[in-house]
């Protein structure tokens, strides 16, 4: 039996770009009907992502954008913002990631929309937080990752600041709107009511470099600098091998004792600095110089048998080339591939999340903008006439043919 607690909920995605999608996508591989509003211009993923075979549907929006219905309006057109009020009026939860200045331009802001609906769940997800100086700024990922001192994480390790080469912020907040909402319905159903949710970039990845990295000055009065002195170590960083790269963590001393067997370092294993967790933390430096030493007497084959032989969490380092063909997710089927009415044969990645031992259907195919156009319309009750009339004015685009 498919695992659906969302099933009969319609999501109305108010989103592009990565951080929504990526939380109404989570929300639809728990069952949800996601109907994703488009501008005639498109979602800016759709050729930001990189390049396809029509620059319409890059890899990124592709694998954001499953299972999704797509409709087609140009809402500065009155017409197309009567279809809007229908669409909001049938649905349980709305997303947005617009700017909040934006949506109250349109009517649309979760004030205005709440005030008319009260029991709709309203999640909007913010640059920044509506109540402080930065409210309303533009954002990205990249922004996001200088405000909150994740690139200068590396300033102090490397003596340069860098960002992570993953949208690793619209990830995680997208990830947290969805459970957000996943709460808040739940709440709906109990009570009947609906709830407004804001998600702020900025200080939702704020909190998570704090959490990790405000370490000794948790404490009042500190009791030593700020930051993990083990992930700002410049050698906390992959081993390589005669042949490639390896990554491995030995965190207790049972570890630290097996590691320094395999590796023929038996003359540290009496190194009174090393002996314990807390004494490895006292000189977290010269350890991580030791762990990090190349083993290049070794293949990474080699290696791999001798530290899985002793317990050790390691693998290979991959690369992008490399990762798709790695043999457990290939076992695991985590990617697999289909056909797509405009762009061929496309990837299909699965999600992770297995519910009493199956994975959930992926979902169909990101979808050509106003793909659903005629069949969302028809359930909102407009006529063939109507329906004519409104992609006429331009209110709402034509579907797109599919590849033939």
């Amino acid at each position: 039996m498919a695992f659906e607690p969302l099933k009969g909920v319609r999501v109305l995605d108010l989103t592009s770009v990565v951080v929504g999608p990526v939380c109404t996508w989570r929300l639809s591989q728990y069952g949800a009907e996601i109907v994703k509003l488009e501008s005639p211009e498109g979602d800016l993923m759709r050729g930001l992502g990189g390049l396809s075979p029509t620059g319409q549907h890059s890899g990124t929006y592709l694998h954001f954008n499953r299972g999704k219905r797509n409709v087609c309006l140009d809402i500065k057109k009155p017409a197309a913002r009567e279809v809007l009020d229908r669409l909001i009026a049938t649905s349980d939860v709305i997303v947005a990631n617009m700017r909040p200045q934006a949506l109250a331009r349109l009517g649309i802001d979760p004030d205005s929309v709440l005030a008319r609906h009260p029991d709709k769940v309203y999640c909007l997800i913010t640059g920044y937080g509506t109540d402080g100086p930065y409210a309303g700024q533009p954002t990205y990922d990249s922004v996001v990752q200088g405000a909150t001192g994740m690139a200068g994480l590396a300033l102090a390790r490397d003596g340069q600041p860098s960002y992570v080469p993953l949208l690793i912020c619209d990830h995680v907040s997208g990830e947290i709107a969805a459970g957000a909402v996943l709460a808040a319905v739940l709440q709906q159903r109990a009570t009947g009511t609906g709830c407004s949710l804001e998600i702020p970039m900025f200080e939702t990845m704020s909190a998570f470099v704090l959490q990790e990295h405000l370490a000794q000055r948790s404490f009042d009065p500190p009791v030593g600098p700020p930051g993990d002195q083990r992930l700002l170590s410049p050698h906390n960083r992959p081993v390589q091998t005669a042949d490639g790269w390896i990554s491995f963590t030995v965190n207790t001393d049972p570890q630290v004792r097996a590691f320094l067997a395999a590796t023929d370092r038996h003359d540290l294993l009496g190194d009174e600095r090393f002996s314990s967790v807390a004494a490895r933390a006292r000189h977290v430096a010269a350890w991580f110089e030791i762990r990090s030493a190349p083993l290049t007497n070794r293949t990474t084959a080699e290696w791999l048998a001798i530290l899985q032989a002793a317990d050790i969490a390691v693998q290979a380092c991959h690369t992008l080339e490399t990762l798709p063909q790695d043999p457990h997710l290939q076992a695991v089927g985590l990617i697999g591939w289909e056909d797509h009415p405009t762009e061929g044969r496309t990837a299909a990645i699965r999600s992770t999340v297995r519910f009493d031992g199956h994975y959930p259907p992926p979902g169909q195919p990101a979808q050509p903008r106003g793909a659903d156009n005629l069949a969302l319309l028809a359930e909102l009750g407009y006529s063939t006439d109507q329906i004519v009339a409104l992609q006429a004015s331009g209110a709402a685009l034509a579907p797109v043919p599919a590849m033939r």
